[in-house]
């Protein structure tokens, strides 16, 4: 069985030992594919330490986050797309819209979210999107750059059918992580009714823990009670579960 984490930040760990314990926990749990998104230019040497250390474990995305979008994002966001990391690159984010800490900032998000997903159709790379509280502003700008080379995953989708099949009309996966554990949620009932070819998985870690360790730091191995959720809502044996999530995986990182 493999397990592919499609989004996870295990590289916020710095001390050798400990994260070598996350990754070892992770295999441990059948989970041997990892992806990483950065946030900002200070993350991107992370991302490269854990990708040199596990280079077939770990696979980098390169992006702003939307959180990070300041005033001078454009000089930020040109570093970070012009690193020199020595490995490829399998995507362009995290990028996105969030209006849940500061909704003064959305016409530069909007910019930001725009000129990353042109730099990642420039490169026929999937995009991975973050979204917070900014479905309809989201949704908005996917429009307008619809086009066959616009694709990639919703990450932490935690919204309705109805915006689901909004998403998924338009090629998207949906992530899904820890939420759909968490009871009074509501996000079990819509994944129930979305058809396992548009889904993929993914801890976020070190957020949004599941069920039964919400409230503790997440990590990578976690993911097991994410798909085991799953696959209950499905009616599928976690061996089915595991093999269409990490086929879906391949075909949007190509890896």
């Amino acid at each position: 069985m493999v397990l592919t984490d499609t989004h996870t930040h295990l590289y916020y760990e710095v001390d050798t030992e400990k994260r070598a314990a996350l990754m070892q926990r992770s295999f441990d749990a059948g989970v041997s594919r990892l992806f990483l998104p950065n946030v900002d230019l200070a993350s991107v040497s992370r991302v490269v330490d854990l990708v040199n250390t596990y280079p077939q474990n770990c696979f980098a995305m390169l992006g702003l986050h939307p959180c990070h979008v300041t005033p001078d994002w454009e000089a930020e966001l040109e570093q970070i797309l012009s690193a020199k990391v020595g490995y490829p690159i399998y995507a362009i984010g995290e990028i996105g819209i969030d209006l849940y800490w500061d909704k003064s900032t959305l016409p530069l998000q909007q910019k930001a979210f725009k000129k990353q997903i042109q730099h990642a159709k420039s490169l026929d790379l999937p995009i991975v999107i973050h979204c917070r509280e900014a479905f309809d502003e989201v949704y908005a700008v996917l429009l307008e750059e619809q086009d066959e080379k616009l694709r990639g995953i919703f990450h932490c989708f935690t919204g309705t059918f109805e915006q689901a099949q909004r998403i998924t009309a338009l090629g998207f996966y949906l992530g899904i992580g820890g939420v759909v554990t968490y009871k009074n949620s509501g996000l079990a009932q819509v994944v129930q009714q979305i058809e396992l070819k548009h889904i993929v998985l993914e801890t976020d870690s070190p957020y949004l823990t599941p069920v039964p360790y919400r409230g503790k730091p997440n990590e990578s191995s976690y993911l097991s009670y994410i798909a085991q959720k799953i696959a209950d809502l499905h009616q599928v044996d976690m061996e089915y579960l595991s093999a269409v999530t990490t086929a879906n995986s391949k075909l949007i990182f190509g890896v």
